[in-house]
């Protein structure tokens, strides 16, 4: 599960960036910072329920 959460959050970064280089693109960066932190919120959250079991 890791594994997904890394990579997701690398696609993420990718777009963002992305969008930010391209003007045209900004909804593409605000895009890719919703997702990657919606990823990082999501996954602390399934973390702290795996400790606690």
């Amino acid at each position: 599960m890791w594994t997904l959460l890394i990579i997701l959050l690398v696609v993420w970064a990718g777009l963002a960036v992305f969008g930010f280089v391209i003007k045209g693109l900004l909804w593409l960066a605000v895009l890719g910072i919703v997702l990657f932190l919606a990823t990082v919120v999501i996954g602390l959250l399934r973390g702290r329920a795996a400790t606690k079991e």
